[in-house]
């Protein structure tokens, strides 16, 4: 059984890998979105594992965005449990919290096994930005619930919503300030998703924490990424949905085969 002095520890581990990362070989954490898909990074000899809510909710089937909290912490639950035999680090995608109070979604993290989590700046059902000065002070009671316990990833959704051009000088600066607010308020590192691979540059050199980038099918790979500045590189649904155009392939071949019968 897990417990919160092994917790501590494994996050203390994890946080370590976030840090004096040699350019262009950030951290990369492939997203499981079940135990089978967690036991294939870990044999494939990943140190540790992102889950992605996009993945699991397809899962589980939910709409992205959809899943019920207590379905997302056990799914978590059964990641953690496939790989902890291998020491292998969980981070969980909790989306934008659920509404639950921080010292219960803290204590409903830790009892999953896993030691860090994103936690994202607009409403999961894709509404808009949280207002970022209550939404700091929120993550500052998760911080306070948390002690040391879990490695927090602020997701920084400015260039998500944006309206044109993402890499407009406005959506840049507004980016670093909601960045900058969730590090001072406990955050160890800050996720601003879709942010263009040309601005990481800039916002690497703002941000006085590890930037963490998202890997996109045509876009820099994770190399690439690590040499644009971010410490850590995830891929959002992406690995779930390559995997289903793999079954959707694979399904197609199976009609083909069968000469189109039923």
């Amino acid at each position: 059984m897990t417990t919160t002095t092994d917790v501590g520890g494994d996050a203390a581990a994890f946080r370590a890998l976030h840090h004096d990362r040699p350019a262009g070989r950030p951290l990369v954490l492939p997203g499981p979105w079940d135990a089978a898909a967690a036991r294939a990074f870990a044999e494939a000899g990943f140190r540790a594992l992102a889950t992605p809510s996009a993945g699991i909710a397809a899962t589980l089937g939910y709409a992205d965005g959809s899943t019920p909290a207590d379905e997302m912490f056990a799914a978590v639950g059964r990641v953690v449990r496939a790989v902890a035999a291998d020491g292998v680090l969980v981070s969980a995608d909790l989306e934008d919290g659920y509404g639950l109070p921080a010292a219960e979604l803290v204590e409903r993290l830790l009892e999953t096994g896993a030691v860090g989590c994103n936690l994202e700046d607009s409403a999961r059902s894709g509404g808009p930005l949280k207002d970022a000065d209550e939404h700091a002070a929120w993550l500052a009671e998760v911080r306070a619930a948390a002690g040391d316990r879990l490695v927090i990833n602020a997701r920084v959704d400015t260039f998500l919503r944006a309206d044109g051009d993402p890499a407009r000088p406005d959506v840049v600066a507004a980016a670093v300030g909601r960045a900058r607010r969730y590090v001072a308020a406990g955050a160890d590192c800050v996720y601003p998703i879709l942010a263009p691979a040309d601005v990481l540059p800039e916002l690497a050199a703002a941000i006085e924490a590890p930037l963490n980038a998202i890997a996109v099918p045509d876009g820099p790979s994770p190399r690439e990424l690590g040499a644009l500045g971010a410490a850590r590189v995830t891929f959002g649904g992406g690995l779930h949905r390559r995997t289903m155009a793999g079954v959707a392939g694979m399904a197609s071949l199976l009609r083909e085969e069968a000469g189109g019968a039923a």
